[in-house]
């Protein structure tokens, strides 16, 4: 454990590693819990915020960390599992404190928050001592190129007033190495206010990836406090699956709305994928499978497999039609699953390698005879066709099982367990 006088700046710690005394890995830190005290007293460190398995958050008391040296954390014994509910006298330093603009009370200028960092005390408890900061006002892409410098807590004014336009760079940048999913629980558990900050300090297509993961109820708050003209820019950006189950979460007139504003060739596919029933294969496929004509070769087919944007069970294998290539196609020819391409030569067409045995789902197909098809047949994708033999789209495992979970099953994982943690570590 580090000594009295230690000095740990707090962004260093997000996303490192937590040992349990047996050195086995239980999750990683997401943020530190503060609570902030009058009289210009440095607020307290009262634990960590550390999401384990199932990207579940959990709270680590700090008198339970024995050490916070060579980039990871070590504690005294087995992590509690219940789930962390922040309470209204605590602070998140990460989610809450970064990028708020405070007052540098020796100048009186207005400063940007960019770091703080934990000092152990004599007591060996921890207390935010310092505070790094920028001169003036950090913009939205951390662009703003003013002093920075480190100064004491007492010495800035301003953390325990509301702030409204709170920026988010700094936040982001400590998190800028997270997955999709993993920024979606950052997201989650921060406050309404925070997470409209977020995200629009997100450029489009990261903002589409978080919005994928998130619940619906987060979706439709976050869509609906951004400006038409960018929701529109962030639903193109989506898959046209997600975008559509997204709208028809909103009110029919909004959702039109937004429609209108995104260009014609991105709005057709949602538009087609709103006309189905939302359990069935219309209403659950992506209209962006890998098409391929007959006269396409093997080399060509691996090299629209590797494009590293396509999901894996959509690259598992390419849907070979006549033109079109594009949803609804021509005439459907058949399957080639990836592993047979493999098994080719790459001046093979891939006309000749089709597997047509298996007849394809129509749009209308519901959900239990689709999860019947793809149990039975052991695949992870299936073509769906119309009664003009047009390749309209395909259905993954993974939308399948989206549908086959609880409605709140995403808000599940994120928030873990429901029971309250622990008093532990004076709070």
């Amino acid at each position: 454990m580090a000594g009295p006088g230690s000095r740990v700046f707090i962004s260093h710690l997000s996303g490192i590693a937590v040992f349990d005394p047996n050195g086995d890995q239980v999750g990683r830190v997401r943020d530190v819990v503060v609570t902030l005290r009058l009289g210009g007293r440095p607020p307290r460190v009262l634990g960590l915020v550390v999401e384990v398995i199932g990207r579940r958050r959990t709270f680590l008391p700090m008198t339970r960390v024995t050490s916070l040296e060579t980039g990871q954390v070590l504690t005294t014994g087995v992590i509690n599992m219940r789930r962390f509910e922040q309470r209204s006298s605590e602070t998140l330093v990460l989610g809450e404190l970064l990028d708020r603009t405070v007052t540098w009370s020796k100048t009186g200028q207005e400063v940007t928050v960019l770091d703080v960092a934990m000092v152990q005390t004599r007591l060996r408890e921890w207390e935010i001592g310092k505070v790094f900061v920028q001169v003036g006002r950090v913009g939205r892409l951390r662009k703003a190129r003013g002093e920075t410098l480190t100064v004491e807590w007492r010495d800035v004014t301003g953390f325990a007033l509301p702030e409204e336009g709170q920026g988010a760079a700094n936040l982001l940048a400590t998190f800028d190495q997270l997955r999709a999913a993993d920024l979606a629980n950052v997201m989650h558990h921060l406050s309404a206010k925070r997470r409209a900050e977020v995200a629009a300090a997100l450029d489009d297509e990261r903002l589409a990836d978080v919005l994928e993961e998130l619940p619906e109820d987060d979706q439709v708050e976050i869509i609906g406090k951004l400006k038409d003209e960018r929701a529109a820019d962030v639903l193109e950006a989506m898959d046209p699956d997600d975008a559509a189950d997204l709208l028809s979460e909103l009110p029919g007139d909004e959702a039109e709305r937004l429609l209108q504003l995104m260009e014609p060739d991105e709005a057709a596919p949602v538009r087609r994928l709103l006309k189905y029933e939302e359990n069935t294969a219309g209403g659950l496929m992506t209209t962006e499978p890998i098409v391929l004509e007959p006269d396409a070769t093997v080399a060509e087919a691996l090299a629209r497999v590797r494009i590293s944007d396509n999901k894996p069970a959509l690259a598992a294998q390419v849907y070979v039609c006549r033109p079109p290539n594009e949803t609804p196609t021509g005439k459907y020819l058949g399957t080639v699953h990836f592993q047979r391409l493999l098994r080719e030569p790459p001046y093979t067409l891939v006309g000749s390698l089709v597997d047509d045995d298996l007849d394809p789902l129509p749009p209308n197909t519901p959900l239990p005879l689709i999860t019947s098809y793809l149990a039975t047949y052991n695949m992870v994708a299936a073509p769906v066709v119309d009664e003009a033999d047009h390749l309209v789209g395909a259905v993954t495992v993974d939308d399948v099982l989206d549908h086959l979970l609880p409605d709140d099953w995403r808000e599940a994982a994120l928030h873990g367990l429901s029971e309250e943690r622990e008093t532990a570590g004076g709070r």
